[in-house]
């Protein structure tokens, strides 16, 4: 792909990896994903804003074999897919400077081995201008590493915000528009990357209501050319509003738990409570966390497994504990043998989680009777909880 033009001087590098299914050995991309690059001529000095993961950094040094000198290399986040063919830009273009925020110039040497007289630091407000064309740099702290930071184009009103505002997904558009499918795309991202510090992505959003954007440019998915598109599904995601939604991670070896969390998706229908039930052998977790944005309640279903939650339950407990959603309930119901320690090693599995404990359900072999009417009145409780909360989107 060519670089595009988004303004006068200002051009998009996007490298685009269709075939990336995995990121960090973690996280799925079912829609791939793409390193975004930005290239900034001013009159006198050019910019280069972030690279591109080393496996395809081909693609971008293709794009940049025209280009006769870039003077700055902007580095806003230190990790690799951002990062990590610096060096290869620097063999091109060895007279450049490495520009970061101070607590990322340790991770570039850590992580690239860059010689620390190549790379300068700068605060936070600083600016940089490259004749005609001025970037100034605001530290976003832990959005989504300790070093990150955005750079503003001031005179084109353009966001350059890292991971900020990022979707993965593979495609050739430059502009994100309104289109559903990247807003599902960019609340995956969150979900999976930024929820678990979503007190300090508000503080972050505080810094940034002063500017003024025409354009936000992350460095993952499209373009947003209608920035209150994404800014205000961010003010929504960090906010503390829940909706009337269950989410149900479960496991059943012999169809005992299943019996049991179909039983409650029904008795919370039938009292105007929306469900989703995942699946956990086939589930992308992906897809649950993002219902666990918004969530109001999780019900973990789980079969004993020598005296504990069998271990994909155990894993997805300890994935939602880690990403910290702003879930308000909690319970949990599934089944045993002989004995079990599932509900002590889960409530154990939480700590980070601030949710009412609104039950347990456990049964014995198949669920009788009396385990079926412990599930209504879980729904029941459940329904007064969500009394009056809006609809999951």
């Amino acid at each position: 792909m060519e670089k595009r033009a988004m303004r006068d001087g200002v051009h998009f590098i996007g490298v685009v990896d269709w075939n990336r299914r995995l990121f960090d050995s973690l996280i799925p991309l079912p829609e791939g994903t793409s390193y975004n690059a930005y290239l900034v001529e001013g009159t006198e000095k050019t910019a280069l804003i972030d690279t591109a993961d080393p496996a395809l950094e081909h693609v971008l040094m293709e794009q940049l074999r025209n280009v006769e000198k870039i003077d700055y290399i902007i580095s806003l986040h230190s990790e690799q897919d951002h990062s990590g063919s610096i060096p290869s830009v620097l063999a091109k273009y060895p007279g450049a400077e490495v520009i970061c925020s101070p607590k990322a110039k340790e991770l570039l040497v850590d992580h690239l081995h860059l010689k620390e007289a190549a790379i300068r630091t700068v605060e936070d407000g600083e600016t940089l201008s490259l004749g005609g064309k001025t970037l100034k740099f605001i530290h976003t702290p832990w959005v989504h590493w300790p070093e990150t930071m955005c750079a503003y184009l001031e005179e084109d009103k353009i966001l350059f915000s890292c991971d900020f505002f990022g979707s993965h997904l593979a495609t050739t558009s430059l502009y994100a528009g309104e289109d559903p499918m990247i807003y599902e795309g960019a609340k995956r991202y969150y979900a999976e990357i930024m929820m678990p510090f979503r007190s300090i992505i508000r503080k972050n959003m505080e810094k940034l209501e002063g500017y003024e954007f025409d354009l936000i440019a992350p460095s993952h998915g499209p373009v947003y050319d209608k920035p209150a598109f994404i800014l205000d599904a961010y003010r929504d995601w960090i906010s503390d509003r829940v909706t009337n939604l269950v989410v149900i991670p479960y496991i059943s070896m012999h169809g005992s738990t299943e019996l049991m969390v179909d039983h409650l998706i029904n008795a919370l229908v039938k009292r105007g409570v929306m469900a989703q039930k995942f699946e956990l052998t086939a589930t992308d977790i992906g897809r649950l966390a993002i219902d666990l944005v918004d969530a109001a309640t999780i019900v973990v279903g789980t079969p004993t497994v020598h005296f504990g939650p069998h271990p994909a339950v155990y894993s997805a407990v300890h994935l939602a504990n880690a990403l910290r959603p702003k879930l308000k309930n909690a319970a949990i119901i599934g089944s045993y043998g002989w004995g079990t320690k599932a509900v002590e090693q889960i409530s154990g599995l939480i700590p980070n989680l601030k949710v009412e404990v609104l039950g347990t359900v456990l049964c014995k072999g198949m669920p009788r009777k009396e385990d079926y009417a412990a599930l209504d009145d879980l729904a029941e409780k459940i329904a007064e909880k969500h009394n009056g909360l809006d609809p999951a989107r």
